[in-house]
């Protein structure tokens, strides 16, 4: 079945911030991360093998404002996602509005279900005045929700994944592998 444009679009999107999440990840790990390939409905983004293992990617974009969302993703938004954009961009404190918007991601990606073993959840962040240090001194504010999914939560801290990543939540090790 033929993808629309939209759909291409957020795929190379998820792909491409994939990708820079597994070459950071591998840097600061020393541990192999390859092979990525797209999944439907019901399974988390993308998938990759870790030590050998298949791992499951929910990715999702921190965006600040309604404008720097539809310029990146290069269409309109969705109602929901217009609406949640509206409200960030009413904060004018840049700390608070960053929280807030982490926050809205981890609560809706904590609600999905997945038909997963291990899945984690990859936040790419997208807006260039949310620097890594900015957010390494806001990410105590954040609360976790207690039930959701992801065996670890971490965030690419800029578009291009200059400045690294951070894990923001690790609820269990990847399983050691002694033949890899």
């Amino acid at each position: 079945m033929a993808l629309n444009r939209s759909e291409q679009e957020k795929i190379e999107l998820e792909h491409q911030a994939a990708k820079i999440f597994m070459r950071l990840y591998e840097a600061a790990k020393g541990v192999k991360i390859r092979h990525i390939w797209h999944n439907k409905p019901v399974k988390p983004d993308v998938s990759c093998r870790l030590k050998g293992v298949r791992l499951d990617l929910e990715v999702a974009h921190l965006y600040a404002s309604e404008q720097e969302a539809m310029k990146i993703l290069g269409r309109e938004l969705g109602s929901k996602t217009r609406e949640a954009l509206k409200l960030l961009e009413r904060q004018k404190n840049i700390e608070k509005r960053l929280v807030d918007a982490l926050q809205r991601i981890l609560l809706s990606k904590a609600e999905k279900k997945y038909r997963s073993d291990r899945v984690w959840l990859v936040i790419r962040n997208a807006h260039p005045e949310w620097t890594a240090e900015l957010i390494a001194r806001n990410i105590k504010s954040l609360h976790i929700p207690q039930e959701h999914p992801f065996d670890q939560i971490w965030l690419v801290t800029d578009f291009e994944g200059k400045s690294g990543i951070i894990e923001l939540f690790p609820k269990v090790d990847f399983p050691q592998i002694n033949n890899v």
